[in-house]
């Protein structure tokens, strides 16, 4: 199969969909890759280097879009992205439709087929090819919050971890993920006061278990939430509900009676964000003031780090992305987790959660999948 890796072009968005080890692995199972000038600058990964790997050099993502039967990248396709899509193409990346109608209608518009990283599941219903973003995002978050507090850019003017004989920072994690253990690790490791708060009772003993009781542990209910972001001065928004808008958690009515300076960072933006006056952020502008709490709502946290996220990125996505390559979109039809990622094919949304979180009638996912497998 012709696999393209355009260059990433939302802003600040420094990750690349195929590393050059990824590169050399679809080269050895035989296909070929063409990679755009330039695609891997922000990994350290010049031209010369992914020729070296077996990939070619295209000097423009038209190339790309043009001649690849299936195009591999970071983050979701922008409008000048998805109108070069064409019938029968397959995409594989990140896409979070759920809070984003338009990018979902031009994907169906173009005929291609949508794989998203974030509903592809694993044996036990977990989300491999999120997971690894989810873990980076969760320890930048607290690095966020950490930076955002500081009084020259607003905030409390509060240490995260404090100094003996003052008070630590008392971070509250809505959500025990991925994302949310994660932030809680980096947090406890800074010395603050952490409070984890989840609708899983199994889920919270094994986090009480994992951080031996170095961790508050709470149920989640509209009071508790209300409680604890009421005395926290950082909230980690971490909640994710595969394919779906995230609940709004921390409502505007909140607002005024949290702590001035406290700092609000919604992970959860991706997927339209778990607090109620978020929106989404740049890491030009990342923050945003809302009745004096500090909103950080960055949409590509990990893309601040690429380095890390790439190769962490490629080391989940590389076995399915070789299957697809193998098999093009019949591969779902083998893999139930895959099937999971399936969100847009011939021209119609089948994922149920995407469907509802956009408005679409959802279609039947199987006899989609097979028409598409007999034409491509």
């Amino acid at each position: 199969m012709r696999i393209g890796v355009p260059k990433e072009i939302k802003t600040h968005e420094y990750r690349v969909g195929l590393t050059p080890l990824a590169v050399r692995e679809y080269v050895a199972a035989g296909h070929s890759v063409l990679v755009e000038t330039g695609a891997g600058a922000g990994i350290g990964a010049d031209d010369a280097v992914y020729q070296a790997a077996g990939g070619k050099i295209a000097e423009a993502a038209d190339e790309i879009f043009a001649s690849a039967e299936m195009i591999v990248k970071v983050k979701e396709p922008q409008p000048a992205e998805w109108r070069k899509l064409r019938e029968r193409q397959i995409l594989f990346t990140y896409l979070h439709l759920a809070a984003d109608p338009e990018q979902a209608a031009g994907l169906m518009q173009s005929g291609c087929t949508a794989i998203a990283y974030e509903t592809v599941t694993d044996a036990r219903g977990g989300l491999p090819l999120l997971a690894p973003m989810s873990e980076v995002a969760g320890r930048l978050s607290i690095e966020a919050a950490g930076a955002a507090l500081k009084r020259n850019l607003g905030g409390r003017g509060l240490l995260l971890g404090g100094v003996p004989g003052v008070q630590a920072a008392r971070v509250v994690v809505i959500g025990g993920g991925v994302v949310g253990t994660h932030a809680a690790r980096m947090a406890i490791g800074l010395g603050a006061e952490v409070t984890v708060i989840d609708r899983s009772l199994p889920r919270l003993r094994e986090l009480d278990d994992l951080f031996s009781g170095r961790v508050r542990t709470r149920f989640s209910t509209m009071g508790a939430i209300e409680e604890e972001v009421l005395q926290a001065d950082v909230v980690i928004g971490a909640v994710l509900i595969p394919g779906a808008a995230a609940p709004k958690l921390l409502t505007r009515a909140m607002l005024p009676h949290m702590r001035r300076g406290a700092v609000v960072v919604d992970v959860a933006i991706d997927q339209g964000g778990c607090f109620e006056m978020s929106h989404p952020t740049t890491h030009d502008d990342p923050t945003f003031a809302v009745d004096g709490v500090i909103h950080y709502c960055v949409a590509n946290m990990p893309g601040a780090v690429p380095l890390t996220s790439s190769h962490a990125l490629n080391n989940a996505t590389l076995p399915y992305g070789l299957a697809i390559a193998a098999k093009g979109a019949a591969a779902v039809d083998d893999d139930p987790g895959l099937r999971a990622g399936l969100n847009i094919i011939n021209g119609k949304i089948v994922h149920p959660a995407v469907a509802q979180a956009v408005g679409y009638q959802v279609e039947n996912m199987k006899r989609a999948t097979v028409t598409h497998a007999r034409t491509h």
